[in-house]
């Protein structure tokens, strides 16, 4: 929690990015991923302690070696959206590091 008694942000983000990195995987059918790009963050408004939060991914587009998802952070229970980030973008990358082409045609 941070000073406001609210989730600290870069907690937050740091799941968001964990999470979006997990479904991205599954989407690219790819072992290894990096994230490249994380567009505005909206924190339209805080979680508070004992709130249940969802993390929802959609996809927007497939490129040859990356993806970019939009994703929208609500309150379980009360639907009331707290985060939205318009865009991420993962690419897929080899062991080595480089840009390759995913598993998804």
């Amino acid at each position: 929690m941070n000073s406001a008694n609210t989730l600290f942000g870069g907690r937050l983000l740091e799941w968001i990015d964990e999470e979006c990195a997990v479904y991205s995987i599954g989407e690219l059918h790819t072992k290894y991923i990096t994230t490249k790009f994380i567009s505005e963050i909206d924190f339209v408004k805080p979680a508070r302690q004992g709130d249940i939060i969802e993390i929802g991914f959609e996809t927007i587009s497939v490129g040859r070696t990356s993806i970019s998802v939009q994703c929208r952070v609500r309150n379980y229970i009360t639907k009331e959206e707290i985060v939205n980030i318009a865009k991420i973008v993962y690419v897929a990358i080899d062991e080595k590091g480089k840009p390759v082409a995913h598993g998804v045609k």
